[in-house]
Order: structure tokens, then C-alpha cells, then sequence
């Protein structure tokens, strides 16, 4: 078995479409929603919907850690109780460390991964990501699924 993860590299948020960028703009602005006392690790997701709408989330952190949640998973959260039943097109994940550790693209953890999963399962479709920075070095996978390629499932073998 191989398993291949395709994607493409952009230096700049202006390589990619006005709509990719505007989605960033809104993953970027996430970030001041952050609460992130513990390990000053900002992140800020966007999605944006087939029928146009698009949605935000920051990362959200507790004293108790399992009680906190990723910003992918609230902007997904948000965005099935805000548009439901619609589809998920593109999800945006941005990340801001004061440290200066990390300055590229990051992928989502192992909980993300699989609650992206899930949803491409929900809608029977993938959902392409992008994963960038705030400065603009961008990775854009055409199916996020393509993070998970042996991700958990109550469904059937085919």
C-alpha cells in the first residue's frame, strides 16, 4: 500500500483566489478570538460552504486541557448549527506562536483529522484545506481527507 498526499506551496496569500484570501482574512481575524492562556498557541479556522457562507472559530483552552477544543472543530461546529445540511467546500487553519518555534504551515491534530473526516463522511464529499500562515506561506491539499488515510469509521467495508 502507498499512501500519497497531494499538495501545492504558495509563498503568498496572493497566489491564491480573492475568495481563498478573503477566507484567510477571516481565520487570521480568528485569532484575537483565541483563548489561549495557558499555551499562548493561537489558531483561527474558516470554512466556507457551497452556498456561499462562511464561518470562523479560534482555538478555546481550559485549565482542565481535554476540556478545551480546536478552532477547526468549532468552526465546523458552528458552521453545521448555523447552515445545516449544507456542504463544507474549503477549510482555512492559521496559527500564531509568540515563541517563534513554528513559521510554516501546520496541519491539524490527530481529534481535528478525524472530526474532518467525519464530516466529509456526513456530506459524502471532500473538503479541500488550506494551511497557512499569517505571513502567507501556504500548503492547499484538494481533499483534507488525504491527512487521514486510515481514519476511524462505523461504516461498513466495502
Amino acid at each position: 500500500m502507498n499512501i500519497n498526499i497531494e499538495l501545492t506551496e504558495h509563498s503568498s496569500h496572493e497566489e491564491l483566489s480573492l475568495k481563498d484570501q478573503g477566507l484567510i482574512a477571516l481565520a487570521i481575524n480568528q485569532l484575537q478570538t483565541s483563548h489561549s492562556p495557558y499555551s499562548n498557541f493561537r489558531v483561527g479556522a474558516a470554512v466556507s460552504l457551497e452556498n456561499g457562507d462562511s464561518w470562523g472559530g479560534s482555538n478555546q483552552e481550559n485549565s482542565s486541557y481535554p476540556v478545551g477544543i480546536c478552532a477547526e472543530r468549532i468552526a465546523l461546529s458552528v458552521a453545521s448549527t448555523q447552515s445545516p445540511g449544507e456542504i463544507v467546500d474549503t477549510i482555512v487553519v492559521v496559527y500564531s506562536d509568540p515563541r517563534g518555534v513554528h513559521n510554516a504551515p501546520l496541519a491539524p491534530c490527530g481529534m481535528c483529522r478525524q472530526a474532518i473526516r467525519e464530516q466529509t463522511y456526513r456530506q459524502e464529499k471532500g473538503i479541500r484545506m488550506i494551511l497557512t500562515t499569517q505571513h502567507g506561506e501556504t500548503l492547499v491539499l484538494k481533499n483534507a481527507d488525504d491527512l487521514l488515510p486510515l481514519s476511524f469509521t462505523l461504516e461498513k467495508s466495502k
